[in-house]
């Protein structure tokens, strides 16, 4: 199964993008973590980060790239992320192929980050005119209003 972890895109700007994830209780991944006290893992936070400075990447090279994580040189949590939980992310590119993000809760730091890797053609991953549509989808283009 694949996880797409952005649920909304509120704010692209030069080198910034803002996002948001919804957790729901209906997420599988809570069901295993933990039983009778869901949270989301860590590691889906730190993927919803990376996902965002994909889609980044993909506008701000007119829908032809993607960015791939390689290597995360900080990262740490502070919180849980639980059932019923917004969370707002903002990632900052620093140059082509390296972020910094933070996820929160009503102000509060669930998780901070720093990470870098490789930009690739989209098509080797996805189909361009979908991400495209994914896109607009996310930004609730004014066609979805």
């Amino acid at each position: 199964m694949r996880y797409l972890l952005i649920d909304r895109i509120k704010e692209i700007k030069d080198n910034t993008i803002v996002g948001v994830k919804n957790v729901a209780m209906s997420e599988d991944f809570l069901e295993f973590h933990f039983p009778d006290r869901p949270v989301m893992p860590g590691v889906l936070l730190l993927e919803a980060l990376v996902q965002l400075a994909g889609w980044f990447t993909l506008k701000k090279t007119d829908f032809t790239k993607w960015f791939l994580l390689q290597d995360i040189t900080l990262c740490k949590f502070y919180s849980f992320a639980l059932p019923g939980d917004q969370i707002t992310l903002t990632v900052e590119n620093i140059n082509d192929t390296s972020f910094k993000g933070i996820g929160e809760v009503d102000g509060k730091k669930k998780v901070v980050a720093e990470f870098s890797g490789i930009v690739i053609d989209v098509e080797e991953v996805e189909d361009r005119e979908q991400q495209k549509r994914r896109f607009e989808t996310l930004i609730r283009q004014e066609s979805w209003k």
